[in-house]
């Protein structure tokens, strides 16, 4: 079974299988190495530790595609890629499927917000019509080469026209051919409970930590009918926190000891990139 393959069963299972985010490499490799059944490409995650900007569309196709590649190349499970806008219109929507495709994506995921988007749990957002959410959705649709490359769709349009609305474009994405619905910041428990109830399409249920959406527990979304529970930055915040709290102690006390807990080991750090494969590799080469 291939990874898409894994990835489309994953969300027809409807368990509520947990997705973490990625935001480079490394991050995608402990993900993996914790036992994770698939990972998120995060755009938030990407801009905020790559150009230290928030969330407010500056991350282009280039960066996305280059993230995407890297971090193929380093784990074996199925990426989900946060194409934001798809980059521009509907043609701009074609290139982006094919671009990432061919970066190893597994499932591309494109929202209807007007650009430059902006983080889905911040103010002030503003949605395309309906009409041209649809055409991108069927450019993402018609452009993808393997037909288990799967298409997410996600509304921020319940923040800007109310839940009806986001029912409803989402809906006309299913129907265009999108193959997971994303309604993006629901604000209440009600609105999570109602959605697998009103869709019949496989959805995701994003978990912000600290953002407008309720937090559920995974097995209880699972329970609900939703095909994934993502947690897209859970890792950049807690690598962020544990940064902080190791580089006050250095500054403070001028020194970190890998006995502190404060720091993964030197041995273990090594393990995660794969230093003994690369050993073994150098000894049968040399």
């Amino acid at each position: 079974m291939s990874t898409r393959q894994l990835l489309k069963s994953l969300a027809a299972a409807r368990r509520g299988v947990l997705v973490p985010g990625a935001f480079n490499a490394l991050s995608a490799k402990v993900i993996e190495d914790l036992g994770f059944e698939a990972l998120y490409v995060t755009g938030a995650g990407v801009t905020n530790m790559w150009f230290g900007m928030p969330d407010q569309g500056f991350m282009g196709l280039a960066e996305i595609a280059d993230h995407t590649a890297r971090i193929r190349d380093a784990v074996s499970l199925p990426l989900i890629v946060d194409a934001d806008t798809g980059f521009g219109n509907a043609l701009n929507v074609r290139h982006t499927v094919r671009t990432l495709e061919r970066a190893g994506a597994d499932c591309i995921q494109f929202e209807d917000q007007v650009a430059p988007k902006r983080c889905g749990h911040f103010s002030g957002k503003e949605v395309i019509s309906t009409e041209e959410a649809v055409s991108k959705i069927k450019a993402a649709v018609d452009a993808r080469r393997d037909p288990d490359l799967m298409i997410m769709a996600r509304t921020d349009a319940a923040a800007v026209h109310g839940f009806e609305a986001a029912v409803e474009r989402a809906q006309r994405f299913a129907e265009a051919g999108a193959d997971i619905l994303f309604v993006e910041a629901v604000t209440t428990a009600e609105q999570i409970r109602a959605l697998p109830t009103r869709l019949a399409t496989p959805q995701l249920m994003n978990m912000v930590i600290g953002g407008r959406t309720p937090i559920f527990n995974a097995a209880e979304l699972g329970d609900m009918g939703y095909g994934i529970v993502l947690y897209a930055n859970a890792a950049l915040q807690g690598a962020l926190s544990g940064m902080q709290k190791a580089l006050t102690v250095l500054r403070d006390a001028r020194e970190v000891q890998e006995s502190s807990g404060l720091v993964t080991p030197f041995a273990e750090r090594q393990r995660l990139v794969g230093k003994p494969e690369w050993d073994a590799l150098e000894q049968r080469y040399g």
